[in-house]
């Protein structure tokens, strides 16, 4: 048994709580196919419940609500796309800001078409009913996917500014982002941030429709369209 920095020993999982790890990842796995097949609405406790055999009370056990169930799938989400996007930017070096942004931009591309399921919750149609919680996982992973981005956009405000039309103020801003940016990223500037929304839009636009199959019957070869939109936005950016 290995002994971490520390010096402590790793807990080794128990039998129970693998098979309560594993019961847990295949209702998220059941989950995010219910949503694929029938729309956001679709995802039911009791419909995973029938088809694993389970009674509706071993499930709640689980997850005491719908969701519960849709806010630790979301949380799961956005953790892993800001791991993906944060791991191709971070190999990048930060000298080369507009090779930074080509990478997150490749990244969010490899990421979606991966785990589409995952990325038309995170970024589709919003699941009828839900109520996210307002402080919590999902604010703060999906916060850690918006900061990171904005941040390699403010590492290149010093080159991309002389290319921007206009001046933006806070109040252009939604408040909500305004409020998050400032606590976040303190020395962003209000036209850097939204300019990170902008090149959000433009990374995340082809991504979208590839995903939902409107790319194909037009392209022969997805991933070089979206490279050329994706160097097209360095380039526009004043950046090499």
């Amino acid at each position: 048994m290995s002994i971490d920095r520390g010096g402590s020993v790793p807990a080794v999982m128990s039998r129970r709580e693998r098979l309560r790890a594993e019961t847990t990842r295949e209702i998220k796995a059941i989950a995010l196919r219910q949503m694929t097949e029938g729309g956001p609405g679709a995802i039911s406790l009791r419909g995973i419940a029938r088809e694993m055999g389970m009674t509706a009370r071993a499930i709640y056990s689980y997850f005491p609500t719908r969701d519960d169930l849709i806010t630790e799938l979301i949380s799961g989400i956005a953790a892993s796309l800001a791991e993906a996007t944060e791991t191709a930017c971070n190999a990048v070096p930060e000298t080369d800001p507009g090779g930074r942004l080509l990478a997150w931009g490749q990244a969010l591309r490899e990421w979606a078409l991966a785990h589409p399921e995952s990325f038309r919750l995170f970024y589709g149609h919003p699941v009828p009913g839900y109520r996210p919680p307002e402080e919590g996982p999902v604010d703060q992973t999906a916060r850690r996917v918006c900061r990171e981005l904005t941040r390699l956009v403010a590492e290149a405000w010093p080159q991309a500014r002389h290319r921007q039309p206009e001046e933006t103020s806070w109040s252009d801003l939604h408040p909500d982002y305004v409020a998050k940016i400032r606590t976040d990223l303190p020395d962003v500037p209000p036209a850097a941030a939204a300019l990170a929304l902008r090149v959000w839009g433009r990374m995340h636009g082809l991504v979208a429709l590839e995903v939902d199959g409107h790319i194909h019957p037009v392209a022969g070869n997805p991933a070089a369209l979206h490279r050329a939109e994706m160097l097209d936005l360095v380039r526009s950016l004043g950046l090499a």
